[in-house]
Protein backbone atom coordinates (compact mmCIF):
# COMPACT_ATOMS: atom_id res chain seq x y z
CA UNK A 1 0.00 0.00 0.00
CA UNK A 2 1.12 3.47 -0.86
CA UNK A 3 1.81 4.93 2.67
CA UNK A 4 0.61 8.45 1.55
CA UNK A 5 -3.02 6.78 0.31
CA UNK A 6 -3.97 7.31 4.38
CA UNK A 7 -7.61 7.48 3.35
CA UNK A 8 -7.34 3.59 2.89
CA UNK A 9 -5.59 2.80 6.09
CA UNK A 10 -9.15 2.05 7.39
CA UNK A 11 -9.78 -0.67 4.89
CA UNK A 12 -7.03 -2.66 7.01
CA UNK A 13 -7.39 -1.26 10.14
CA UNK A 14 -10.91 -2.63 10.91
CA UNK A 15 -10.51 -2.20 14.54
CA UNK A 16 -8.94 1.37 14.41
CA UNK A 17 -5.68 0.76 16.01
CA UNK A 18 -4.56 3.64 14.82
CA UNK A 19 -6.68 6.06 16.78
CA UNK A 20 -5.18 3.89 19.77
CA UNK A 21 -1.48 5.35 18.57
CA UNK A 22 -2.85 8.84 18.01
CA UNK A 23 -4.69 8.77 22.06
CA UNK A 24 -1.30 7.09 23.67
CA UNK A 25 -0.46 10.88 24.95
CA UNK A 26 -3.88 11.43 26.83
CA UNK A 27 -4.36 7.67 27.82
CA UNK A 28 -0.85 8.24 29.66
CA UNK A 29 -2.66 11.51 30.88
CA UNK A 30 -5.67 9.90 32.13
CA UNK A 31 -3.72 6.98 33.70
CA UNK A 32 -1.85 8.87 36.08
CA UNK A 33 -4.86 11.24 36.98
CA UNK A 34 -6.68 7.84 37.52
CA UNK A 35 -4.21 6.48 39.70
CA UNK A 36 -4.40 9.52 41.97
CA UNK A 37 -7.82 8.52 43.12
CA UNK A 38 -7.95 4.68 43.21
CA UNK A 39 -8.34 3.64 46.87
CA UNK A 40 -4.83 2.11 47.95
CA UNK A 41 -3.60 1.52 51.69
CA UNK A 42 -0.41 3.93 52.74
CA UNK A 43 1.89 0.39 53.16
CA UNK A 44 5.02 0.97 54.78
CA UNK A 45 7.82 -1.70 55.29
CA UNK A 46 7.91 -2.92 51.29
CA UNK A 47 11.62 -3.59 50.69
CA UNK A 48 10.86 -4.77 46.96
CA UNK A 49 7.98 -4.91 44.52
CA UNK A 50 7.38 -7.79 41.72
CA UNK A 51 5.01 -6.62 38.95
CA UNK A 52 3.54 -9.87 37.53
CA UNK A 53 2.20 -9.59 33.97
CA UNK A 54 2.67 -10.89 30.17
CA UNK A 55 2.87 -9.38 26.76
CA UNK A 56 1.34 -5.80 27.21
CA UNK A 57 0.32 -5.75 30.76
CA UNK A 58 4.34 -6.55 31.12
CA UNK A 59 5.94 -3.86 29.08
CA UNK A 60 4.29 -1.27 31.39
CA UNK A 61 6.14 -2.73 34.00
CA UNK A 62 9.57 -3.08 32.39
CA UNK A 63 9.03 0.79 31.07
CA UNK A 64 8.29 1.82 34.83
CA UNK A 65 11.63 -0.97 36.05
CA UNK A 66 13.87 1.27 33.81
CA UNK A 67 12.73 4.28 34.62
CA UNK A 68 12.66 4.74 38.14
CA UNK A 69 16.09 2.30 38.61
CA UNK A 70 18.07 5.89 39.29
CA UNK A 71 15.96 7.04 42.33
CA UNK A 72 13.73 4.20 43.57
CA UNK A 73 13.76 3.43 47.37
CA UNK A 74 13.61 -0.01 47.13
CA UNK A 75 14.42 -2.98 43.93
CA UNK A 76 11.88 -3.26 41.31
CA UNK A 77 11.48 -7.50 39.42
CA UNK A 78 9.77 -7.91 36.45
CA UNK A 79 7.84 -11.54 36.63
CA UNK A 80 6.95 -12.86 33.20
CA UNK A 81 6.49 -16.42 34.17
CA UNK A 82 3.75 -18.84 36.49
CA UNK A 83 4.05 -18.66 40.16
CA UNK A 84 6.66 -16.75 42.02
CA UNK A 85 10.31 -17.10 43.19
CA UNK A 86 10.81 -18.22 46.94
CA UNK A 87 12.43 -14.67 47.47
CA UNK A 88 8.84 -13.22 47.44
CA UNK A 89 7.04 -13.54 50.76
CA UNK A 90 5.87 -12.07 53.50
CA UNK A 91 4.59 -8.74 54.05
CA UNK A 92 8.20 -6.78 53.20
CA UNK A 93 7.46 -7.48 49.25
CA UNK A 94 4.72 -6.16 47.35
CA UNK A 95 3.51 -7.86 44.43
CA UNK A 96 1.59 -6.03 41.42
CA UNK A 97 -0.49 -8.40 39.74
CA UNK A 98 -1.14 -6.87 36.26
CA UNK A 99 -2.65 -8.43 33.27
CA UNK A 100 -5.39 -6.22 31.16
CA UNK A 101 -8.25 -9.11 30.61
CA UNK A 102 -7.65 -10.00 34.45
CA UNK A 103 -7.67 -14.22 33.05
CA UNK A 104 -3.82 -14.16 32.08
CA UNK A 105 -3.13 -17.78 33.15
CA UNK A 106 0.74 -17.08 34.30
CA UNK A 107 0.05 -13.85 36.07
CA UNK A 108 -3.18 -15.50 37.99
CA UNK A 109 -0.60 -18.40 39.09
CA UNK A 110 1.66 -15.60 40.42
CA UNK A 111 -1.55 -13.87 42.20
CA UNK A 112 -2.18 -17.06 44.22
CA UNK A 113 1.19 -17.91 45.04
CA UNK A 114 1.34 -14.22 46.17
CA UNK A 115 -1.66 -14.95 48.98
CA UNK A 116 -0.08 -18.50 49.82
CA UNK A 117 3.16 -16.51 50.49
CA UNK A 118 1.81 -13.80 52.57
CA UNK A 119 2.82 -10.81 50.04
CA UNK A 120 1.03 -7.46 49.64
CA UNK A 121 -0.88 -7.64 46.63
CA UNK A 122 -1.93 -4.73 44.27
CA UNK A 123 -3.95 -6.32 40.79
CA UNK A 124 -3.95 -4.11 38.29
CA UNK A 125 -6.75 -5.36 35.66
CA UNK A 126 -9.78 -4.17 33.84
CA UNK A 127 -11.85 -7.08 35.06
CA UNK A 128 -11.87 -10.89 34.98
CA UNK A 129 -10.78 -13.37 37.04
CA UNK A 130 -7.98 -11.84 39.03
CA UNK A 131 -10.09 -8.85 39.62
CA UNK A 132 -12.82 -11.65 41.13
CA UNK A 133 -9.98 -13.66 43.16
CA UNK A 134 -8.85 -9.78 44.65
CA UNK A 135 -12.26 -9.31 46.10
CA UNK A 136 -12.68 -12.81 47.61
CA UNK A 137 -8.66 -12.10 49.56
CA UNK A 138 -9.67 -8.30 50.00
CA UNK A 139 -5.98 -7.41 48.54
CA UNK A 140 -5.40 -4.03 46.68
CA UNK A 141 -7.12 -3.86 43.07
CA UNK A 142 -7.21 -0.88 40.84
CA UNK A 143 -9.74 -1.61 38.09
CA UNK A 144 -10.03 0.59 34.83
CA UNK A 145 -12.28 0.66 31.53
CA UNK A 146 -10.34 -0.47 28.16
CA UNK A 147 -11.98 -1.95 25.12
CA UNK A 148 -8.92 -2.37 23.24
CA UNK A 149 -6.07 -4.61 23.28
CA UNK A 150 -3.93 -4.93 25.82
CA UNK A 151 -1.38 -3.50 23.87
CA UNK A 152 -3.17 -0.64 23.46
CA UNK A 153 -2.90 0.05 26.95
CA UNK A 154 0.19 0.47 27.23
CA UNK A 155 -0.11 4.37 28.62
CA UNK A 156 -2.46 2.84 31.37
CA UNK A 157 0.07 -0.38 32.36
CA UNK A 158 2.77 2.18 33.28
CA UNK A 159 1.12 5.60 34.00
CA UNK A 160 -1.33 3.25 36.86
CA UNK A 161 2.10 1.70 37.81
CA UNK A 162 3.63 5.39 38.18
CA UNK A 163 0.94 6.44 40.31
CA UNK A 164 1.11 3.09 42.91
CA UNK A 165 4.80 4.12 43.03
CA UNK A 166 4.92 7.83 43.71
CA UNK A 167 1.72 7.54 46.20
CA UNK A 168 3.72 4.85 48.08
CA UNK A 169 6.36 6.92 48.58
CA UNK A 170 8.82 5.09 46.81
CA UNK A 171 9.73 7.50 44.14
CA UNK A 172 9.26 11.45 44.15
CA UNK A 173 6.09 12.86 42.69
CA UNK A 174 5.68 12.79 38.57
CA UNK A 175 2.98 15.15 37.65
CA UNK A 176 5.56 17.43 36.17
CA UNK A 177 7.32 14.79 34.44
CA UNK A 178 4.10 13.26 33.22
CA UNK A 179 2.77 16.76 31.73
CA UNK A 180 6.35 17.31 30.02
CA UNK A 181 6.21 13.78 28.44
CA UNK A 182 2.65 14.32 26.90
CA UNK A 183 4.07 17.66 26.08
CA UNK A 184 6.95 15.95 24.09
CA UNK A 185 4.93 13.36 22.73
CA UNK A 186 2.21 15.68 21.15
CA UNK A 187 4.80 18.11 19.99
CA UNK A 188 6.31 14.71 18.15
CA UNK A 189 3.17 13.42 16.86
CA UNK A 190 2.31 17.00 14.26
CA UNK A 191 4.96 15.52 12.45
CA UNK A 192 3.90 11.47 12.70
CA UNK A 193 -0.12 11.41 11.36
CA UNK A 194 -1.42 9.21 8.99
CA UNK A 195 -2.18 12.73 7.37
CA UNK A 196 1.52 13.90 6.93
CA UNK A 197 2.95 13.04 3.82
CA UNK A 198 5.70 10.44 3.31
CA UNK A 199 8.16 12.70 2.09
CA UNK A 200 7.58 14.47 5.53
CA UNK A 201 6.50 11.54 8.15
CA UNK A 202 9.76 10.08 9.38
CA UNK A 203 8.27 7.13 10.98
CA UNK A 204 6.50 5.94 7.56
CA UNK A 205 9.97 6.55 6.55
CA UNK A 206 11.38 4.11 8.54
CA UNK A 207 8.59 1.32 7.91
CA UNK A 208 9.56 1.46 4.32
CA UNK A 209 13.14 1.23 5.25
CA UNK A 210 11.97 -2.04 7.33
CA UNK A 211 10.21 -3.54 4.65
CA UNK A 212 11.05 -6.97 3.70
CA UNK A 213 14.21 -7.30 6.00
CA UNK A 214 14.92 -9.07 9.27
CA UNK A 215 14.37 -6.40 11.75
CA UNK A 216 16.66 -5.63 15.39
CA UNK A 217 15.85 -3.24 17.37
CA UNK A 218 18.73 -2.07 19.62
CA UNK A 219 18.34 0.10 22.70
CA UNK A 220 20.50 1.05 26.20
CA UNK A 221 19.69 1.91 29.92
CA UNK A 222 16.22 3.36 29.19
CA UNK A 223 15.57 2.34 25.98
CA UNK A 224 15.95 -1.12 26.35
CA UNK A 225 12.74 -2.20 27.33
CA UNK A 226 11.31 0.09 24.77
CA UNK A 227 13.83 -1.55 22.20
CA UNK A 228 11.32 -4.72 23.06
CA UNK A 229 8.00 -2.61 22.76
CA UNK A 230 9.32 -1.68 19.09
CA UNK A 231 9.72 -5.84 19.12
CA UNK A 232 6.21 -6.78 20.01
CA UNK A 233 4.71 -4.08 18.15
CA UNK A 234 6.44 -4.86 14.89
CA UNK A 235 5.52 -8.82 15.63
CA UNK A 236 1.75 -7.96 16.46
CA UNK A 237 0.87 -5.16 14.58
CA UNK A 238 3.17 -5.92 11.35
CA UNK A 239 3.07 -9.61 11.91
CA UNK A 240 6.56 -9.37 11.12
CA UNK A 241 9.72 -11.04 12.51
CA UNK A 242 11.61 -9.26 14.86
CA UNK A 243 13.98 -9.07 18.06
CA UNK A 244 15.63 -6.99 20.28
CA UNK A 245 18.72 -6.65 22.58
CA UNK A 246 20.32 -4.35 24.96
CA UNK A 247 23.41 -2.55 25.09
CA UNK A 248 26.04 -2.76 26.20
CA UNK A 249 25.34 -6.68 26.57
CA UNK A 250 25.30 -7.08 23.01
CA UNK A 251 28.50 -5.85 22.47
CA UNK A 252 29.79 -8.80 24.48
CA UNK A 253 28.30 -11.39 22.06
CA UNK A 254 25.84 -10.25 19.61
CA UNK A 255 28.26 -7.90 17.73
CA UNK A 256 30.63 -11.45 17.49
CA UNK A 257 28.22 -12.81 14.88
CA UNK A 258 28.20 -10.23 12.09
CA UNK A 259 29.63 -12.63 9.40
CA UNK A 260 27.21 -15.21 9.03
CA UNK A 261 25.32 -16.22 7.46
CA UNK A 262 25.92 -13.48 4.71
CA UNK A 263 22.85 -13.32 2.81
CA UNK A 264 20.92 -13.03 6.02
CA UNK A 265 23.11 -10.28 7.20
CA UNK A 266 22.25 -8.74 4.29
CA UNK A 267 18.81 -8.73 4.28
CA UNK A 268 19.06 -7.67 8.12
CA UNK A 269 18.01 -4.06 9.42
CA UNK A 270 19.48 -2.70 12.58
CA UNK A 271 17.51 0.01 14.15
CA UNK A 272 19.16 1.89 17.12
CA UNK A 273 17.44 3.94 19.75
CA UNK A 274 19.21 6.86 20.88
CA UNK A 275 18.63 9.35 23.70
CA UNK A 276 20.68 11.64 25.05
CA UNK A 277 20.36 10.65 28.45
CA UNK A 278 21.92 7.62 27.75
CA UNK A 279 24.94 6.81 29.74
CA UNK A 280 28.01 8.55 27.67
CA UNK A 281 29.70 5.37 27.00
CA UNK A 282 26.55 3.69 25.75
CA UNK A 283 26.27 6.56 22.97
CA UNK A 284 29.74 5.61 22.17
CA UNK A 285 29.30 2.22 21.97
CA UNK A 286 26.31 2.82 19.65
CA UNK A 287 27.67 4.71 17.07
CA UNK A 288 30.65 2.36 17.15
CA UNK A 289 28.52 -0.65 17.19
CA UNK A 290 26.39 0.86 14.26
CA UNK A 291 29.76 1.58 12.22
CA UNK A 292 30.89 -2.14 12.76
CA UNK A 293 27.32 -3.91 11.29
CA UNK A 294 27.51 -1.28 8.41
CA UNK A 295 30.99 -2.59 7.46
CA UNK A 296 29.08 -6.18 7.49
CA UNK A 297 27.12 -4.97 5.00
CA UNK A 298 23.89 -4.51 7.30
CA UNK A 299 21.39 -2.30 6.71
CA UNK A 300 20.74 0.22 9.91
CA UNK A 301 19.15 2.96 10.80
CA UNK A 302 19.39 5.45 14.40
CA UNK A 303 16.46 7.29 15.29
CA UNK A 304 16.87 10.06 18.55
CA UNK A 305 14.12 10.04 21.43
CA UNK A 306 12.81 14.14 21.75
CA UNK A 307 11.71 15.79 24.80
CA UNK A 308 14.36 17.15 27.43
CA UNK A 309 13.46 14.78 30.34
CA UNK A 310 14.11 10.95 30.85
CA UNK A 311 10.31 10.18 30.70
CA UNK A 312 9.71 12.10 27.75
CA UNK A 313 12.46 10.31 26.27
CA UNK A 314 11.18 7.08 26.84
CA UNK A 315 7.64 8.05 25.72
CA UNK A 316 8.82 9.82 22.30
CA UNK A 317 10.63 6.79 21.66
CA UNK A 318 7.89 4.37 22.10
CA UNK A 319 5.31 6.17 20.17
CA UNK A 320 7.36 6.83 17.54
CA UNK A 321 7.91 2.69 17.12
CA UNK A 322 4.16 2.47 17.45
CA UNK A 323 3.92 4.75 14.26
CA UNK A 324 6.55 2.65 12.34
CA UNK A 325 4.82 -0.46 13.43
CA UNK A 326 1.05 0.73 12.17
CA UNK A 327 2.73 2.11 9.34
CA UNK A 328 4.82 -1.57 8.44
CA UNK A 329 1.05 -3.12 8.93
CA UNK A 330 -0.45 -0.68 6.34
CA UNK A 331 2.88 -1.66 3.61
CA UNK A 332 2.45 -5.28 4.59
CA UNK A 333 -1.13 -4.58 3.88
CA UNK A 334 -2.27 -6.67 7.11
CA UNK A 335 -5.00 -5.61 9.64
CA UNK A 336 -2.21 -4.52 12.77
CA UNK A 337 -5.68 -5.65 15.39
CA UNK A 338 -5.90 -9.27 14.94
CA UNK A 339 -3.17 -11.61 16.41
CA UNK A 340 -4.44 -14.90 15.62
CA UNK A 341 -1.48 -17.07 16.36
CA UNK A 342 -1.29 -15.58 19.52
CA UNK A 343 -5.04 -16.73 20.55
CA UNK A 344 -4.77 -20.09 18.22
CA UNK A 345 -1.98 -20.74 21.30
CA UNK A 346 -4.30 -19.78 23.86
CA UNK A 347 -7.37 -21.89 22.75
CA UNK A 348 -4.73 -24.76 22.47
CA UNK A 349 -3.49 -24.34 26.01
CA UNK A 350 -7.31 -24.65 27.23
CA UNK A 351 -8.28 -27.69 25.49
CA UNK A 352 -5.36 -29.30 26.83
CA UNK A 353 -6.71 -28.00 30.24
Amino acid sequence: MNLNNHADFAKLDTQDMLAAINGLPEQLQTAWKLGQNFELTAWEGIERVLIAGMGGSAIGASLLEAYVAPFCKVPVFVHRDYGLPAWAKDQETLVIAASHSGNTEETLTAFDAAVEQGCRILAVTTGGKIAVRAKEHATGLWQFEHDGQPRAAVGYSFGLLLAAFSRLGLIPNQADEVGDAVAAMLKQQERLRSDVPFSENSAKGLALQLQGGWVSVFGAGLLSPVARRWKGQISELAKAWAQFEALPELDHNTLAGVVNPKDGLAKTMVVFLQAASNHPRNLLRIHLTQKGMNGAGMETAVVYAKGETRLAQLWTMLHFGDYTAFYLAMSYEVDPSPVAAIEDLKRALADVG
